[in-house]
């Protein structure tokens, strides 16, 4: 099963990697680690798709784009130190070299927002594939209506991306409600609660509203019974299942849900269309 619009790489770009250079990393967390990348070649992605990136002789995990699509030959990205590769990224810095396969998937269909209300509803590491497309939003911000972002993490120390969102903030055409669960006895200026919890007080217009979300899979049922609320059904609510992403080409069976891949049907779905698969929020 392949949806509309799938994106569906070419056969080299499926297995060969080519070579990236970094050209900029910095520590964003104890965890979490930003990378900007030199390509070959403009990577051609839309927002909401993955790479495959690979340490040579190691192996490879699949990471979010977070820079919005152009034509600059660059790739950034988070990747969070979560095993024995990422664990070897960490360890990398500008000058070194590193494998990328893709893009993959099915991302964000910017036609599906514009001259819309769009709202972004991050949870940790969620911003990072988001704010592809927050950033392509932005990039052309006259051709939406109101543009509201909502992002979580456990504690300020959790936070990624925050000069971005410290700009967004800035701007005045751009609403953007940060918090954490817990300050943590840690200087924090945004509010202290759920991702849910400002959904109510956004006065959200349910005709004129479109939603992209990404965190934990804990996250969404509680994101949804809230939108719900505000009148907004599952076909105006995008939701991107990018954790469950393996081998990026549909073979290895990691991220099959019933009878659809999330590599290539996904990793970005309308609600509406995946709401009857249960498994795909546990």
């Amino acid at each position: 099963m392949t949806m509309p619009g799938a994106f569906e790489p070419s056969p080299v770009a499926n297995y060969l990697p080519t070579t990236a250079i970094i050209e900029e990393a910095e520590n964003f967390t104890a965890r979490d680690r930003y990378f900007r990348l030199s390509l070959e070649r403009p990577l051609g992605h839309r927002p909401g798709q993955f790479v495959m990136v690979s340490v040579f002789g190691l192996g490879e995990a699949p990471i979010s784009i977070s820079n919005p699509p152009g034509d600059a030959p660059t790739l950034e990205m988070v990747i969070r130190n979560a095993g024995s590769l990422t664990q070897v990224l960490h360890s990398y810095g500008p000058g070194d070299a590193i494998g990328l396969r893709g893009p993959y998937g099915h991302g964000f269909d910017l036609h599906d927002f514009l001259g819309r209300d769009v709202l972004f509803i991050c949870g940790g590491l969620g911003l990072a594939p988001l704010r592809s497309l927050i950033r392509a939003v932005i990039d052309r911000r006259g051709e939406f209506g109101r543009v509201m972002v909502i992002s979580g993490c456990r504690t300020p120390a959790e936070e990624i991306y925050r000069p971005d969102l410290t700009a967004w903030a800035e701007r005045g055409d751009v609403d953007i409600v940060r918090l954490v669960d817990n300050a943590a006895n840690m200087p924090w200026k945004g509010r202290v609660g759920l991702v849910t919890e400002p959904i109510a007080g956004l006065k959200l217009d349910p005709a004129e509203t479109v939603v992209a979300m990404c965190g934990p899979p804990v996250m969404y049922k509680f994101v949804l019974l809230e939108l719900a609320g505000a009148g907004i059904n599952g076909d105006r609510v995008f939701v991107d299942l990018e954790r469950r992403m393996r081998c990026g080409v549909g073979k290895c069976g990691h991220c099959q849900i019933n009878d659809i891949y999330c590599c290539q049907d996904g990793p970005v779905f309308r609600f509406s269309e995946i709401a009857h698969l249960k498994e795909a929020f546990l």
